[in-house]
């Protein structure tokens, strides 16, 4: 059995908490969780990988066991550190996978470094207009109009409830996700300042929907080997998105899980399976 050891890089003076596990002269996955989860989301997928993979999976800046950015967080800084960290850790070329904020992140780092990308995994992770759902209309609201009312009307996506929402809308049996996800997400919310940067993520999403264009053209361009497996019942990316992707890339994967959002809560053996025959 893998074991997975935790680990801390120093990024320019900025902490940056990380998973690794598998062998060093392994194929390289790189693994990018989304809002308001950290790699700890990845708990279950990782196992069933590090035989075939060296894994490494950060939190990302603002999220997790890693520092909150001095100058707060933005997309853009977030790829930036990302992207640094990669070199930091030695990874030269790798297959990533995506999910959530993980995805703009992921694809901001694709369209820098097209030679360094191996392959994609998209796991809910969004790149498309018709991907996104009425969810994020308060969302849109904020990019619109950027005041303190639609700023404080955001608070409710950080709430304990919502999180736990998040985990369980679209998932047949409830019984299935283990509390341990949304509690530790909760946990890391509700920590000291910890609203603000989300709250600034929340309003700079805007950016990467700006960047959707740029991302569409790096894979028509590199036609990367690219896999969606989906959660089709996510509220907030929809099944439209994943499909989307075959628009720029032919021979792109596409395959559809009955869950929601965190589809590993429910579905980390039939994912790792996807990948194991994908990235053969």
């Amino acid at each position: 059995m893998t074991t997975t050891k935790y680990r801390t890089a120093d990024v320019d003076g900025l902490k940056v908490f990380y998973r690794e596990s598998g062998s060093p002269d392994a194929p390289k996955l790189l693994l990018l969780h989304g809002f308001p989860s950290a790699s700890h989301m990845f708990r279950d997928l990782i196992p069933r990988l590090a035989d075939r993979f060296h894994i490494i999976a950060p939190d990302l800046p603002g999220f997790g066991n890693s520092d909150v950015p001095e100058h707060g967080c933005t997309f853009e800084r977030i790829a930036e550190t990302i992207d640094r960290f990669t070199e930091i850790v030695g990874f030269d070329r790798y297959a990533v996978y995506v999910f959530d904020y993980g995805a703009p992140t992921g694809f901001r780092l694709a369209v820098k470094h097209p030679d360094r990308i191996t392959a994609i995994v998209s796991q809910n992770g969004n790149a498309y207009e018709e991907g996104l759902s009425d969810g994020w209309n308060p969302i849109r609201a904020y990019w619109q109009d950027a005041s303190v009312a639609n700023r404080e009307a955001l608070r409710a996506f950080l709430k304990p409830e919502a999180t736990i929402w998040q985990y369980t809308h679209g998932v047949s049996d409830a019984t299935a996700v283990s509390p341990d996800g949304y509690s530790l997400d909760n946990f890391y919310l509700a920590r000291p300042g910890a609203d603000q940067p989300q709250l600034d993520l929340f309003g700079d999403y805007k950016s990467n929907v700006a960047l959707y264009p740029v991302f569409q053209k790096y894979f028509r361009t590199h036609k990367p080997p690219f896999l969606a497996v989906w959660g089709k019942n996510d509220p907030f990316f929809l099944p439209a998105g994943a499909e989307a992707f075959k628009r720029d890339i032919p021979d792109a994967v596409v395959r559809f899980f009955d869950t929601g959002h965190f589809a590993l809560e429910t579905h980390a053996a039939e994912i790792a399976t996807a990948i194991r025959d994908f990235l053969h």
